[in-house]
């Protein structure tokens, strides 16, 4: 579950948005409140908030978000409890407030507004609210057995990383079988193992690496691997191909049916490879002679 706070000036339009029944709204918990309408409700507010005419930002927004997964199961009374249990970890049980949940999207999750000055004129400090609102969503979550932003964060770290695997495996197995000796016959096999290659090309028009899209992601050649950033995936095609890989004395390639000026750091590290290839052969032939 996540939960997000901040402090708000418009408490009777925010209260309106909450109750649009248009989005399924229902009300799940209220306090100290016993108006019929945003607009009466807002009112409440307002009369206590007078006693502090110097907070601008006089009412606390809530958004709490269970997991999609948990949040089908949610019956309303358990939001309520969800809700509940919020508020006393934030130390508000003797503020006005009113929550509704929505379930107008597939993301169940409740919407709670929370008078910021109490009944004896103080405002509530909310310093770090964001921060606070995240840690107390986190202890709920725990005391109702859902599944906290901790758990969803290392469930989509390990979904990333397999995605990274496979698509440096089918990149290794392309690059392997396929010996692909230009970009576009390494984007084209590349396409039909279900990667899409995208070249990135910055402000000066310049080639400068290439993302990968795969599964839902879309990550950089550096992310997927250091051997996929754009100057080593240029040396690795380059290898199969010799110098006629490059065009434009050195600073361009074929790509997508036209041609592509390198980065200047792409160019550099190609040229070095052929550089150190023919040393390499004049080497060989002295020795042979």
């Amino acid at each position: 579950m996540i939960g997000k706070g901040k402090s708000i000036t418009h408490a009777r339009a925010s209260i309106e948005y909450g109750w649009n029944q248009e989005k399924g709204a229902e009300i799940v918990h209220s306090q100290f409140v016993s108006g019929q309408n945003p607009k009466e409700i807002s009112e409440e507010f307002k009369m206590v908030q007078e006693q502090n005419a110097r907070c601008q930002k006089n009412t606390l927004s809530f958004i709490l978000s269970p997991t999609i997964e948990d949040g089908k199961s949610l019956s309303k009374e358990q939001l309520k409890e969800l809700t509940e249990r919020f508020i006393k970890e934030m130390k508000l049980q003797e503020r006005q407030a009113i929550a509704f949940v929505h379930r107008d999207k597939q993301h169940t999750h409740v919407h709670l507004y929370v008078n910021r000055i109490g009944f004896e004129g103080k405002a509530y400090n909310d310093s770090f609210i964001g921060k606070q609102s995240q840690y107390a969503a986190e202890r709920v979550a725990k005391q109702m057995g859902l599944t906290t932003v901790r758990e969803v964060q290392q469930d989509k770290l390990n979904e990333i990383k397999n995605v990274r695997q496979q698509i440096k495996d089918i990149h290794e197995k392309v690059m392997a079988k396929s010996k692909p000796r230009d970009f576009d016959r390494y984007i084209e096999r590349m396409k039909q193992n279900h990667v899409n290659v995208i070249p990135s090309i910055n402000k000066a028009g310049k080639l400068q690496g290439f993302r990968f899209e795969y599964k839902g992601h879309n990550l950089k050649g550096s992310e997927v691997h250091r051997s996929m950033s754009g100057a080593k995936l240029a040396v690795g095609i380059s290898n199969n191909t010799g110098k006629g890989f490059l065009l434009k004395q050195g600073t361009a390639v074929n790509l997508l049916g036209k041609v592509t000026d390198l980065s200047a750091n792409i160019a550099l590290k190609v040229a070095k490879r052929f550089i150190k290839q023919t040393i390499k052969k004049g080497i060989g032939f002295e020795i042979g002679y």
